[in-house]
């Protein structure tokens, strides 16, 4: 729980984290995503975004492509923002003012988890480095985001990084797509992003938990090149014991088979039968009877035999056609679902895996549910992602204990800000009525 006692009404009571203060200065996807992840199940999460107060802001997630049309004066919102900022409070602070770094000093003294995402050394340079913190929180987790690290090569330390050279640089990208002269192919979405903020949530839970059978804060550091370094399966110990250095195989597996992508007649489907149990019942599915296919190693240096039956099977059926097949077979074959697939799909309704919420500057709209599941305690949407200093009034008040004038003379000095949107949103009609989903 917070080092003091907590406050009621700034967020609804719910989830396992109940009770878990979050101060978020991340920006940007992965710090701000580990603080929403939070926020999703109980934590009450703070974000403190610094001026402008108005576009383009400091956190560009907030105009980042595509927008929704947003409030009535056309300001539109990022859809990013929309989905990945959701469950928070905000408030607006610039740090760089003596006043500023009290007031931030004071929202550490009532949290338990700080994230933030700057590039190492950032806050050292304003004053607000890690013992500073300490010196106001003992107990607080503070969870650096960092493209690199905090330590290491100084020339790496301070080089740019997003989600797409943090593939490269952990080499992932190195796996990814058809084999050379085919170029490397990136993940779909920010996954490194993502895959980060997800550890970078779950480093903040570890520290939180140490605090709390010690009385003792750590820092931890968060480089987003390790966090798909070490999910990279047994790549070093291929490279380091038997000097094998992996490359990219497209579509199939290097060391499993059947496991691949193939085509049906109306899309694609996957076909995976990579233990010898599930080898048996695809043979007899696609009618596949030579015995010698049964050493796997055999199977694995012929392919083509196997890769061409299971085309041949897969070629004439529908996906919907071979999904039942393999039901029926106890075989795993799925759809590549897309998104128009997934908002159509039985199972992902019966999980709740979609949900509508008002967002305040967008309205009504509609995305990706909370996963996973507690049986008692589970996480949910209780806010729109928020606009800009939408809740310094509560914090800086009801929080922290301002008198209500001193927060004006905040704002008034320009040590606090906000940005409203104009008046109600600009579509009052949710944007996915029109398909019906």
């Amino acid at each position: 729980m917070s080092s003091s006692p907590p406050t009621k009404g700034l967020v609804p009571e719910f989830g396992p984290l109940r009770g878990v203060r979050v101060i978020d200065s991340g920006r940007f996807v992965a710090g701000p995503w580990a603080a929403t992840y939070l926020g999703e199940f109980g934590a009450e999460v703070i974000h403190v975004e610094g001026p402008p107060f108005e576009p383009p802001y400091a956190d560009p997630t907030r105009t980042l492509r595509p927008l929704l049309p947003g409030d009535a004066a056309g300001n539109g919102i990022s859809e990013s923002w929309v989905q990945y900022s959701r469950n928070k409070l905000s408030v607006g602070l610039d740090v760089r003012r003596p006043e500023g770094k009290e007031v931030f000093l004071d929202l550490l003294r009532h949290a338990d988890i700080w994230i933030e995402s700057s590039r190492p050394g950032t806050y050292d340079r304003l004053g607000l480095g890690d013992d500073t913190a300490w010196g106001a929180n003992p107990r607080l987790t503070i969870v650096h985001v960092s493209g690199h690290g905090q330590t290491g090569e100084p020339m790496r330390i301070t080089a740019p990084s997003y989600d797409l050279t943090a593939q490269a640089y952990s080499g992932y990208l190195s796996l990814q797509g058809n084999p050379d002269p085919e170029p490397p192919m990136r993940a779909g979405t920010a996954l490194n992003d993502t895959v980060t903020g997800l550890a970078s949530a779950t480093a903040g839970l570890m520290g939180y938990v140490h605090a709390q059978r010690t009385g003792r804060g750590q820092s931890v550091d968060v480089a987003q090149y390790e966090m798909f370094f070490v999910l990279l399966e047994n790549l070093a110990l291929d490279y380091f014991m038997r000097g094998v250095v992996r490359a990219r195989y497209g579509s199939a597996h290097q060391r499993l088979h059947p496991y691949d992508v193939h085509r049906a007649r109306d899309g694609w489907v996957v076909v995976a039968a990579p233990t010898q149990e599930s080898w048996s019942r695809l043979k007899e599915l696609i009618g596949f009877a030579d015995p010698a296919f049964d050493d796997r190693d055999y199977r694995l240096a012929h392919r083509e035999p196997v890769d061409r039956a299971i085309a041949a099977f897969c070629r004439p059926r529908t996906r919907a056609e071979l999904e039942l097949l393999g039901q029926e077979h106890d075989v795993a074959i799925s759809r590549v679902f897309d998104i128009s697939d997934i908002a159509r799909d039985p199972h992902y309704r019966a999980r709740e895996m979609f949900l509508e919420w008002t967002d305040p500057v967008a309205g009504r709209v509609k995305g990706a549910g909370v996963a996973p599941k507690f049986s008692t305690t589970p996480g949910g949407v209780w806010r729109g992602a928020p606009w800009l200093g939408q809740d310094n009034e509560s914090v800086f008040v009801d929080l922290l204990g301002y008198s209500r004038e001193r927060v004006a003379e905040l704002r008034r000095s320009g040590v606090i800000g906000e940005d409203p949107p104009q008046g109600p949103p600009g579509r009052s009609d949710p944007f996915f009525v029109k398909e019906h989903l």
